[in-house]
């Protein structure tokens, strides 16, 4: 595993294939790394679908409302939903959608951000000052490679079991 130099601020994702450790950006997306930060320590982002892969571009999850795999699960909705705090306004920054980093799903609006976000399979500059990015996978990223692709998959991936290393 990754050498962890800050566990208040680095996520570890379990997927079916092994840990994804994500270093967050505090200092740069200080809203959106607190949000993500509480989502996880309610347990919200446990058994929550990875709803829409594209090969070659990203992978988005983080609907608690709707694709949680294991509660209420409604693929038909999956990536329509959040939670039920608000929306965040955006922290646009120069850190770019490189591969690996994390980038805050929205809707059109810029200030629309709430649970969901993706993981970038290559690098993805077209994004660059439209989502904020606000953490960056520092092992584990195979893990990620292998996520089943799919708008939505067919046999949808899932965040098993997700934690703020400080806290496991």
């Amino acid at each position: 595993m990754a050498d962890i130099k800050d566990p208040e601020n680095t996520i570890i994702m379990t997927l079916k294939d092994g840990d994804v450790v994500i270093e967050l950006l505090p200092d740069v997306a200080p809203a959106h790394c607190e949000r993500m930060k509480t989502l996880v320590r309610n347990g919200d982002y446990d058994n929550v679908a990875f709803h829409r892969v594209i090969d070659g571009f990203m992978a988005q999850t983080g609907d608690v409302a709707n694709a949680n795999m294991e509660k209420d699960y409604q693929p038909g909705r999956a990536g329509t939903g959040g939670s039920d705090m608000p929306d965040l306004p955006a922290e646009f920054s120069k850190i770019p959608h490189a591969r690996g980093s994390i980038g805050a799903a929205r809707s059109a609006s810029p200030n629309s951000a709430n649970s969901q976000f993706f993981i970038n399979f290559k690098d993805n500059d077209f994004l660059n000052g439209q989502y904020t990015v606000y953490g960056q996978v520092i092992s584990g990223m195979d893990h990620v490679d292998a996520i089943m692709k799919g708008e939505p998959p067919a046999n949808p991936d899932r965040m098993i079991k997700v934690v703020v290393a400080a806290d496991a």
